[in-house]
């Protein structure tokens, strides 16, 4: 009888799990990672904000009816994959719907770790740097919360290997229902068209992006028509507008004073502004070059709009590690790809950012 080998995506699925189980014994089972906040659950004005995750619990428990309950409906109803599948795992049943969303991440996790394990040993790295996507701590916090990256990362990366394996339609197919999942990973999209643009040819680049954004924006129109306004912005209903100037989001903390700006550059500096500007800077230079690959170009495309995020995503320090999930990803994966083994050694310091799991009260 054979005896299982120890891999990165099981690794990943039993931290997760160890992690998620371990705030669900000390914090009230399932519902202690919805993080209800009473000024939306009972519509009190003066209570509690809860967290982004319970927006996606009301809707999958009341697909039609949760727009009362939520801070910006359209924003946060763009993001309908994650608690479809919830409800439709739960068979409806909203008892069970906060045990289908943690368990439907678990399950994206893993999936996403092996697919980006595949991908590496495909191109002649260990698979074990997968450890990295799938134990950054973007990924696990957003597991904690109930919020969708893990889903739209796994999407995301079947995309990515789909079209590596010139299965283009299901690449765009795949990449469609990222986009539902989380509207940040049309920049998947937007890279793997610029690759298809440059390096094959203008039609099949145009026609892989209609592909893939197509439902996305039937959806908007769905949403604009029934609530009023299409989903697409830069958060929800506290959320200030995207700059025009890099980092300037990051910056404008600085008007707390300069400590405030001195602790958030200790924080967001190594996991996030560092990486971005090499991100921009190595897969530039390969454009320029004249080397068109997918990963060159997905990288590109999710670094070079970090620089440009809002204030109030750079203040959260939350929100920065759950946005900069994909770029963790597409690092790891180009740096495999093209290949840069000292990056992709340097990538593992990423894992530095589970010391972010000991801020959870739960622990």
């Amino acid at each position: 009888m054979g005896v299982m080998r120890i891999r990165p995506w099981l690794v990943v699925l039993l931290a997760a799990a160890g992690y998620i189980g371990l705030v669900m014994a000390r914090g009230g089972g399932p519902m202690g990672l919805v993080l209800e906040g009473t000024r939306f659950s009972q519509g009190l004005p003066d209570g509690t904000e809860g967290y982004d995750g319970q927006f996606v619990y009301y809707i999958a428990r009341d697909p039609l009816g949760a727009a009362p309950h939520i801070d910006a409906p359209a924003y946060r109803y763009q993001r309908i994959l994650y608690p479809l599948l919830a409800r439709l795992a739960a068979l409806g049943n909203p008892v069970l719907i906060p045990w289908t969303l943690p368990l439907l991440n678990l399950l994206a996790l893993a999936v996403g770790t092996w697919l980006a394990e595949e991908m590496l040993a495909e191109a002649g790295a260990s698979r074990w740097h997968a450890l990295t996507v799938g134990l950054y701590a973007g990924q696990l916090l957003s597991v904690r919360v109930d919020l969708p990256e893990p889903l739209a990362l796994a999407l995301a990366l079947g995309g990515m290997r789909a079209l590596s394996r010139r299965r283009v339609g299901l690449s765009a197919a795949l990449f469609a229902l990222a986009a539902l999942a989380r509207e940040t990973s049309l920049l998947f999209v937007a890279g793997c068209g610029a690759y298809l643009w440059f390096g094959e040819s203008r039609r099949r680049g145009a026609t892989f992006v209609a592909l893939a954004a197509a439902p996305f924006i039937l959806y908007q129109i769905v949403l604009w028509r029934w609530l009023g306004s299409p989903g697409v912005g830069s958060g929800g209903a506290d959320a200030t507008p995207f700059e025009w100037l890099p980092f300037a989001g990051f910056l404008r903390i600085g008007g707390a004073g300069w400590r405030a700006l001195a602790l958030f550059s200790l924080i967001l500096l190594p996991p996030v502004i560092l990486p971005t500007l090499w991100g921009l800077a190595s897969a530039g230079g390969d454009l320029l070059r004249g080397r068109h690959r997918p990963w060159t170009w997905a990288l590109f495309a999710n670094a070079a709009v970090i620089p440009f995020l809002p204030f109030s995503t750079f203040r959260e320090p939350l929100a920065m590690l759950r946005f900069t999930v994909p770029l963790v990803a597409c690092v790891v994966l180009y740096a495999a790809h093209r290949p840069s083994w000292r990056a992709l050694r340097y990538s593992s310091l990423w894992l530095a950012s589970l010391i972010f799991l000991l801020k959870d009260p739960f622990l």
